[in-house]
Formats: structure tokens, sequence, C-alpha cells
């Protein structure tokens, strides 16, 4: 449904190794009253709390098996448990999913009170929830690597009251069958008359658009597919350019080359994450991104939340 709020928190921002300021990756996304985490890198628990997020999460999407995008899982599956959840949870992620979930259930070695399931997720996968539908997209990073795409369902177009009021149909309950799809008759000049909502409606506008990539070199081409039009992408930026064949190497991507992909997309905004603990100052990283992207670029630190609004 339209209207529902629509936030970001980046809980951890980090590279391979946390930093005294930056955790190991984890993002929260918050819609509505559901909540969805991409990728849960240690001491994910203790960003909720000092996020005052709480640890009522619906679903996990890790993008791949390196330890600092999931060792927050075991201790959050555990507190879960703890705080008597009932419901399921459902990892997804790319192959090996269902070897990490029994792992967790083995070695942890305490009572689960809920159902904890794995589903494996490959390129263009997708799964539906209330009023969105995340979609897995394949990245390079050396192993099996997903990116997701949170895209929320068309809105209805605006409703043209008065010409509506032209048509007679009086304000009232009408309205909202227009609204909702329905076709009526009215009565105007002494004659039943048809009213489709195509004649009061305005054409669907456009949801809102996340997408992650997750760790990863540049993949433009594929990644354009996914990412068009994108409200916020948040993309990998281990490094900034003086270190562009190391992030070849490792298969990461720069900062200039995340701006490159923004711009490629015509995202509204970057953001740039995944920092290598080898930089204490990001301004290389945002004066590298600006050089490509000319929307609005943001390095989160952590706790930072972002809303994100509706295009207009």
């Amino acid at each position: 449904m339209s209207g529902e709020t629509l936030q970001v928190y980046f809980l951890g921002t980090a590279g391979a190794l946390p930093t005294p300021v930056r955790n190991p990756p984890c993002i929260m996304i918050r819609r509505g009253t559901d909540t969805i985490l991409l990728d849960c890198g240690e001491g994910a628990q203790q960003q909720m709390m000092r996020s005052r997020c709480g640890f009522t999460v619906d679903a996990i999407f890790v993008s791949h098996w390196h330890a600092d995008h999931f060792l927050g899982i075991f201790g959050l599956v555990q507190t879960m448990s703890f705080n008597g959840r009932t419901e399921p949870l459902v990892i997804y992620g790319p192959t090996w999913v269902h070897d990490f979930v029994e792992i967790v259930k083995k070695i942890a070695r305490f009572n689960l009170k809920f159902t904890l399931d794995s589903v494996e997720l490959t390129e263009g996968s997708w799964v539906r929830f209330d009023g969105y539908t995340i979609t897995a997209f394949a990245v390079s990073h050396g192993l099996p690597a997903l990116g997701y795409v949170l895209e929320e369902d068309p809105r209805p177009g605006r409703f043209d009251r008065e010409h509506a009021i032209d048509l007679g149909i009086p304000p009232g309950p009408l309205f909202g069958r227009l609204q909702r799809g329905e076709t009526i008759r009215v009565k105007k000049d002494g004659q039943d008359v048809e009213v489709q909502p195509t004649d009061v409606m305005g054409a669907p506008r456009p949801g809102r658009k996340i997408v992650y990539t997750g760790d990863t070199r540049p993949v433009i081409p594929a990644l354009l597919s996914y990412a068009k039009d994108a409200d916020l992408l948040i993309h990998d930026a281990t490094y900034d350019e003086s270190e562009k064949k190391r992030a070849t190497e490792f298969y990461h991507a720069t900062a200039l080359q995340a701006g490159q992909a923004a711009e490629a997309a015509h995202a509204r905004t970057l953001a740039l994450t995944h920092i290598s603990s080898r930089y204490t100052d990001t301004a290389s990283h945002l004066q590298d991104a600006k050089t490509a992207f000319s929307g609005t670029i943001v390095i989160p630190d952590d706790l930072f939340m972002l809303e994100i609004t509706y295009r207009e």
C-alpha cells in the first residue's frame, strides 16, 4: 500500500574489518511495520539497540558468505529465541544458505523457540511481501554473491476530483470506489452514465526503489537492468580511486566506480558503504564519486538513518 514510511538504517558500514567507529556490514530497512535486514555482521544486535530499532526482524537477506556479512546472525537468532519469538524467520541467500542455517541450528545448542528456514536465491529470484518485492541479482565478488532490489508496487494515479464532480459523481464513497479501481454508474442529466477509474485517475505512479549491491566489483551493464531509476543505490565503495588496482584484485569497487554506476542508473541518491579500515577520512571517496555522479551522495556513519520519500 502507498503511504508507508520507508527508512534505511545503516547499522554497519565498514569493510572486511571493523573499526572503532564502523561495524561490519548490516543494513536495516523499515517499511511500515516490516523490518528487513540486508546482511548481518557481528555486533548487529548492539547497533539495533543503539538505533532503538528492537529485534523484530521479518527476514534476513545475505549477500554472500564472507564472515563479516553473516556472523551477527548467530547472536541475533539466540536473542530472538531468548525473548520468546514464535514467528518463523527466513534467511535468504545465495548457494550454501541451507548449509549455513543448519550450522546455526547445530552450533547454538539451545532450545530454538521458532522455525528457522532457508531459501536459496539466484539471479532473478524474487520474494513477494505485502506491497513490495525483493529481487536478487548477481554481482562480481569471486564467489556466489547477490545484490538485492526492494521495489514497491506502483501507486494509483492522482484522482481528478473536479473532473469527477463534472461527470456527476457526488463527493463521498463513490470517489473511494473509483480510486480502488471499481467501475461505477451514476445519474447525470437523467441518464445512467458509466464511469471507469481511467476517466478520473491519472497514470500509475512508481513506488520507491532501494538497490543494495553488497560487495562487488563494478558491474554497470548488469546492474542497470535492476538499478534503473533507483531512489537509493547502496554501493560498495571500499576504496578511493588511488587504490583502484587493489579494488580489482579483491573484487571490490572504488567510490568513482560507484558514482559511475549511480549516474548510469539515474539514481536519486548514492550511499557509499563498505569503507576499508585504512580510511579514517572519506573526503577522497566523496570527491571521487562527485566527479561521476550528479545526484545526492552520502557516506553514512554507523547508525545514520535515511528516509526515502516518493518521487513527484
